[in-house]
């Protein structure tokens, strides 16, 4: 056994401590403060990976984890650590990534508090959960913390109070539609309204014959629903490549409001999971543009609308550009159910860029691999004045901002924003200026 002192966590989920020798030693289900037992788990030379075996003296901000699941499930690893201590170590690690992967020197002085999310649990408005055949029949759950191991789950507190069920609910009602049966299900997902009353369950399968009819009266009886869609996917998970999206009961389409906006949804599209949180996001966004009726904006990676619906209410000629054609449609509806216009591209986000020529502003919210090669360069050529970077990865963010410093920007600030509870993710609004 090894006893250590907790001192701080990483990005990624686990604590950090130190053995005597100096090295780093990355402790799951630590927390800042704590006094442990440990057991080396795997020596990697330069640091190691190690497993708490007792607490010898648990940290003022260790609290008890309410999820019966919490350990187990691969989708929280912070429910032990007080809120406080997750938005400290969330804008810590955002300093820590700017400063060594930016070479940022005055990181510190430029990242903001982290702004909480209005709720730490209840706050998801969608969740996936994995579907698996075995010699028992069809599981439904998460994937297992490290692994790709499935965990049954009845119940998951991430989700509104009313449907933290749902879980227990869809997994009945599937493993009776399938009767043992492979129907080709990968996985479930179900999207939760914060300020409508729409309930979407999408199930995603492999294209060929299904129970079309049976699936929705099954799902219906079980859980009320506004929409019921089957989306028809190939390829492994990472991979998978949508081919169509059948609608077997109700809307075909989820709706929600943010911001006050209409917003619909299609099955296939990205929407933020955290409608509360994801409503500050948007407004630290339009603070750090501050667009007025002369500008032209661009929004890159524009999805069904989140930041090009504000910005057409405010700024004098708006461009979206968005590559997934489900995502298109549902901007398009969104602008037109709301009066507002904006020009809609549909394809990739670095080719459009360099045809745009001069901008005022450019809005970027790239997905978690950040901004593709090529693409500093191309914004560089357009001017933009002002770059509002939203970013779900703080290491990509700060190998971007590295590079737009390097083409004749400076970082004014870096926001975190908490849409993820309980988890060590976290979202960033960074506002770069043309020096």
């Amino acid at each position: 056994m090894t006893e250590l002192h907790i001192e701080s966590l990483a990005y990624g989920g686990d604590a950090i401590a130190h053995l005597e020798d100096g090295r780093a030693a990355f402790v799951r289900a630590g927390c800042p403060g704590d006094v442990v037992d440990v057991e080396i788990a795997e020596d990697h030379g330069r640091f190691v990976r190690a497993e708490i075996k007792s607490i010898l003296e648990p940290s003022p901000e260790r609290v008890e984890a309410p999820c019966p699941y919490f350990g187990v499930c691969g989708g929280c690893s912070w429910q032990h650590i007080s809120a406080t201590a997750q938005l400290f170590a969330k804008r810590q690690s955002i300093v820590d990534a700017l400063t060594r992967i930016g070479h940022i020197a005055d990181a510190e002085q430029l990242v903001a508090s982290t702004v909480a999310s209005p709720r730490d649990y209840g706050y998801r408005n969608k969740i996936e959960l994995v579907a698996r055949m075995d010699p028992s029949g069809l599981r439904i759950g998460y994937h297992k913390a490290g692994s790709d191991e499935l965990v049954p789950v009845d119940s998951c507190l991430l989700l509104p109070p009313k449907l933290q069920k749902a879980p227990k609910a869809l997994s009945g009602a599937l493993r009776y539609l399938s009767g043992g049966q492979d129907l080709g299900f990968k996985r479930v997902a179900l999207r939760v309204a914060a300020n409508t009353r729409d309930v979407e369950i999408a199930l995603w399968t492999e294209p060929g014959s299904f129970p079309r009819k049976a699936a929705a009266t099954t799902l219906g009886r079980a859980l009320r629903s506004t929409s019921i869609v089957r989306v028809l996917a190939k390829g492994p998970d990472k991979e998978r490549k949508v081919s169509g999206v059948e609608v077997l009961n109700g809307n075909g389409f989820w709706r929600e409001r943010l911001n006050g906006r209409a917003m619909t949804v299609s099955a296939p599209s990205f929407f933020q999971i955290n409608t509360a949180a994801a409503e500050l996001l948007v407004g630290l966004a339009m603070d750090a543009l501050h667009a007025d009726g002369s500008d032209r904006v661009v929004d890159l990676y524009a999805g069904a609308g989140t930041f090009t619906l504000p910005l057409a209410e405010v700024a004098g000629d708006v461009i979206a550009v968005e590559a997934a054609s489900s995502a298109v449609r549902d901007l398009r509806r969104n602008l037109e159910d709301s009066q507002l216009y904006a020009e809609v591209v549909g394809g990739d986000a670095l080719r459009e860029l360099k045809e745009m020529g001069a901008v005022d502003s450019l809005l970027v919210d790239p997905p978690r691999a950040g901004l593709a090669d090529g693409a500093i360069e191309a914004i560089a050529k357009t001017r933009a004045r002002t770059i509002a970077y939203v970013s779900c990865d703080p290491a990509t963010l700060a190998r971007d901002a590295k590079s737009l410093l390097g083409a004749g920007y400076r970082l004014a600030v870096a926001t975190p924003v908490d849409l993820f509870p309980q988890t060590f993710h976290v979202e960033t609004v960074a506002k770069f200026v043309r020096v």
